[in-house]
């Protein structure tokens, strides 16, 4: 009986242990970006339409106020861009990818400013969070920059990921909640996918 029971109990070891084991394989297989870009309806929309994508939200981040609100952010006063989290499945989509859309989507070259959305909330950013995606995130600025893809000269901050704070409900997902809401995707020269290509 004592041997049946220490075969039982080395079996319910052995499945916890396969279920820790999958869970921590689960949670490391799952990354997150954080990106500012101009107005954060129009990139979450593009974003999350994406092959291995998880999940997004937008919000604010880089700015010096604990949780600030749509209206203290629009001010510019608070140091905080309008943002978004994305998570995703590095084994279907690559940081790399996720950088050349970024950069293929939006003016890297006017400082505080996408079109007609002026202030430092709509700044353009990359907020890493390992030394892998800082890297990435240089070089991804330095391709373009060396091959003048872009006219201007690319003001892109590259900053370590700060606390993100969500953005107000009806902020998220805004674009699919209302279809004919407007925010503008500035879309670059096809030339940056094969300036990019092959970064890893």
């Amino acid at each position: 009986m004592k041997y049946v029971l220490g075969i039982l109990a080395v079996l319910v070891l052995c499945q916890n242990f396969t279920e820790i084991a999958r869970a921590e394989s689960m949670k490391t297989s799952i990354e997150t970006a954080t990106f500012a870009g101009g107005c954060f309806w129009g990139m979450e929309k593009l974003f999350g339409e994406m092959d291995g994508v998880v999940s997004t939200r937008v919000g604010y981040t880089g700015g010096r106020v604990s949780d600030p609100t749509y209206e203290m952010v629009c001010t510019g006063k608070t140091g905080h861009a309008e943002s978004i989290e994305i998570t995703f499945d590095p084994s279907k989509i690559t940081y790399a990818k996720l950088l050349e859309t970024f950069f293929s989507t939006h003016d890297p070259t006017t400082p505080n400013q996408q079109g007609n959305d002026i202030g430092t909330q709509y700044r353009s950013a990359i907020f890493y969070y390992d030394s892998i995606q800082e890297r990435l995130a240089q070089q991804t600025i330095e391709r373009p920059a060396k091959s003048k893809v872009f006219k201007g000269r690319i003001v892109t901050e590259v900053k370590p990921a700060a606390e993100f704070y969500p953005a107000e409900e009806y902020h998220q997902k805004y674009l699919k909640k209302n279809p004919n809401g407007t925010c503008v995707i500035h879309t670059q020269s096809r030339q940056i996918a094969e300036v990019l290509k092959g970064l890893n």
